[in-house]
């Protein structure tokens, strides 16, 4: 499971709006129609393109990516959402090498990036950011506005209604515990209270700069009779089991689950169960639990630098995550991608790995921009007196 931060203390980080997307989902690697065809000489340059059809449709839009020839990403570890065959596939599809700066890097890190390299040609053309990262880059100009194929397949409250952000993928907070390790299975936040634990208990990360310790944070609140307008109760949660010797302020990685510093994690679903497989080869049986007392969830953004070096492989990068092969590539790597609604009832999201995502009983509960951002502040100011 690897690190991905998100600059709160910087941003006053906001997690994902809504929980849910309604619709009908098509592949976008098909054409743009009249419009794209009536493109041709007038189409715009791939820099200030808003849609493939300002292009002059797809085949255009692939064409001006082959030439560019590069993507330069950000921040993707290859064993985050299954990023590692989703880039690979871009590849093999389009024939454009994938720069990928800082795997390990902070949603903050991108931001930095776009401003800091902006005019030279290592500069980011794409980001994946969390909800706050999302919403200041917009707002700071740093974003182009773009309109994938399947638009309409992304629920309103899962994207800018100019194409500045767009929800990509998502999950749950949830508890993995070595069951080679763990004797008693943890089964929702509240039972992590437990001697047997002692020593054991792990974030991912440190919740004031870390979006998936925060989002801990948020559950371990709604499981301790706290909620997205008062987190108070989850760190207060934390810092109990600290005091108890049950929470161990390590930042939970497969290095620390494979060492056994930490048998037991809170990390988002799609981590920790693309980690299983990994983690089974190397002799561990990791498993997950989606906890109901605790029914946290979030989405990642996607968008597209306004100072792109490689504007048109930015947007068919793009087309290409919003596709059906795209959309199924993040299902497989245990995320729920934002189109997942869709794909279901179009009938073109993938059966197996469907099946195989960790259940989930309950309502989700997912945080507003002011609920975050009051959460997060909270948390800035009082975790390291809390826990320390």
């Amino acid at each position: 499971m690897n690190r991905r931060l998100t600059g709160i203390a910087a941003t006053a980080v906001v997690l994902a709006l809504s929980a849910t997307a309604c619709s009908s989902s098509k592949s976008s690697s098909g054409g743009s129609g009249a419009k794209a065809a009536a493109g041709g000489a007038g189409a715009k340059g791939a820099a200030t393109a808003t849609s493939a059809a300002d292009l002059g449709g797809m085949d255009a839009l692939v064409a001006a990516a082959k030439k560019e020839g590069t993507l330069n990403a950000i921040a993707l570890p290859k064993t985050w959402a299954n990023y590692g065959a989703l880039m690979d596939a871009f590849t093999a599809k389009y024939g454009i090498k994938i720069n990928d700066a800082n795997p390990d890097g902070s949603s903050q890190d991108e931001l930095n990036a776009i401003k800091q390299l902006a005019g030279r040609n290592n500069a980011p053309d794409v980001v994946d950011v969390g909800q706050a990262a999302a919403t200041a880059g917009a707002a700071a100009g740093q974003f182009a506005p773009y309109k994938v194929a399947t638009w309409s397949q992304i629920a309103d409250a899962q994207k800018d209604s100019q194409g500045l952000w767009y929800n990509d993928y998502g999950g749950y907070i949830s508890i993995g515990y070595d069951a080679g390790k763990v004797k008693t299975p943890p089964t929702t936040l509240k039972s992590l209270d437990n001697p047997a634990y002692k020593s054991q208990v792990a974030l991912n990360g440190d919740p004031t700069k870390a979006n998936a310790a925060l989002s801990g944070v948020f559950a371990a609140a709604l499981a301790n009779g706290g909620s997205l307008d008062n987190v108070q109760p989850g760190i207060d949660f934390f810092a109990k089991l600290k005091s108890e010797g049950i929470f161990i302020p390590v930042a939970a990685t497969q290095a620390t689950i494979q060492s056994g510093t930490t048998p037991i994690t809170i990390d988002w679903d799609y981590l920790q169960a693309s980690a299983a497989s990994d983690l089974k080869a190397k002799g561990i049986d990791w498993k997950v639990v989606v906890p109901s007392d605790g029914l946290f969830g979030g989405f990642y953004n996607q968008a597209i630098s306004a100072t792109a070096p490689h504007p048109a492989a930015a947007r068919l990068w793009e087309e290409f995550l919003y596709s059906a092969e795209g959309q199924n590539l993040w299902l497989k790597g245990m995320a729920r991608p934002a189109e997942l609604p869709a794909l279901q009832q179009a009938g073109t999201a993938d059966a197996t790995a469907l099946a195989a995502l960790p259940p989930v009983n309950g309502t989700p509960q997912f945080a507003t921009q002011d609920q975050v951002t009051a959460g997060s502040k909270l948390v800035v100011t009082g975790w390291a007196k809390a826990t320390g």
